[in-house]
């Protein structure tokens, strides 16, 4: 043992080793959407989609929130009678570029993807729900 209180502390260098492992990436890569369509037509073709839903105002009225694939938010007015496959439909009219795609809708939390289209919305438990669609 030695005495080295009279010294002053000097740091050992240790040598640079770089990073050898690998990453991980983390969520799914989905397919860029391409959107041909301009602004003025796009709102066009949601006013138009918004118009095909029929909403009965003396039935009970839920709102969907719907985030695209391409990034884009629709919100529309559907009653609790409508079906997944109505949301499907509408989603085709608002975007014409996505009926040539194959995507799924699924709930957010928790995360489950709604195979079943004939269920109605509030079977489904989507009243006021969001809706996200992912692209396969």
């Amino acid at each position: 043992m030695e005495d080295h209180r009279d010294e002053d502390f000097v740091k050992p260098k240790g040598a640079f080793r770089a990073f050898t492992g690998e990453g991980q990436k983390l969520g799914s890569t989905a397919p860029p959407v391409l959107n041909t369509s301009s602004p003025a037509q796009q709102a066009e073709n949601e006013a138009k989609a918004s118009s095909s839903i029929s909403v009965d105002e003396s039935q009970p009225t839920t709102n969907i929130q719907i985030r695209l694939a391409d990034g884009g938010r629709l919100v529309q007015k559907f009653n609790h009678s409508h079906r997944i496959s109505d949301i499907r439909l509408f989603i085709v009219d608002a975007r014409p570029a996505m009926a040539a795609t194959s995507f799924v809708l699924m709930t957010t939390f928790p995360n489950k993807e709604l195979a079943d289209e004939s269920q109605t919305l509030k079977e489904a438990n989507l009243l006021n729900a969001v809706i996200v669609q992912r692209l396969t």
